[in-house]
């Protein structure tokens, strides 16, 4: 996919990692350089992730193997939570358990009921370098699970187990996406 501008924006659509890719499947770098690349990496995942019609973003779902994610997502009482974190680490996951439908922009069609944490706390810094908590819940609380398990270079599928993870995989192997070399 060629890099394109996003309407009132100025990040660029970057090409999304899709399942499969070694990129999603490794731990990110941390990020040391908190000069203006971070901040045009930011912008150019908030365009991507809004150009696939997405709720968050990780780096290395564009190829870039660092500890970045972006997010516009709502919470379970429809409050709107935007933003990003660098250097994210999940400090707090607790609550009930809750198996709920999970999608991924890099398995894209594709979703599963997958069990998460109805809480979530993670840490981290801005583009800036600033330090931020970001506390979720619900849907937003997935979210943030989703993206920081990207980061350690875990895909939702390999939250699953049993027939649930063997018609993800099944669904991947057959999608018009799929790897084939």
């Amino acid at each position: 996919m060629r890099k394109r501008p996003i309407p009132g924006s100025s990040g660029l659509v970057r090409p999304m990692s899709l399942l499969g890719d070694p990129v999603l499947h490794s731990p990110c770098e941390e990020v040391t350089d908190f000069g203006p690349s971070l901040a045009r990496l930011v912008e150019d995942m908030f365009a991507t992730m809004y150009a696939a019609h997405g709720v968050g973003l990780a780096a290395n779902q564009i190829g870039v193997p660092l500890r970045v994610f972006v997010y516009d997502c709502p919470d379970d009482d429809e409050v709107r939570h935007l933003g990003h974190l660098v250097n994210p680490v999940r400090v707090e996951a607790d609550g009930i358990t809750v198996r709920g439908p999970e999608g991924c922009l890099s398995l894209p069609g594709i979703e599963a009921g997958t069990p998460r944490f109805d809480r979530t706390v993670v840490e981290g810094r801005t583009v800036t370098g600033d330090p931020v908590r970001v506390t979720g819940t619900g849907w937003f609380a997935r979210c943030l699970q989703h993206e920081c398990d990207h980061l350690d270079g875990t895909v939702y599928p390999d939250r699953l187990t049993g027939l649930r993870r063997r018609k993800v995989l099944r669904a991947a192997r057959r999608a018009s996406w799929a790897r084939t070399d």
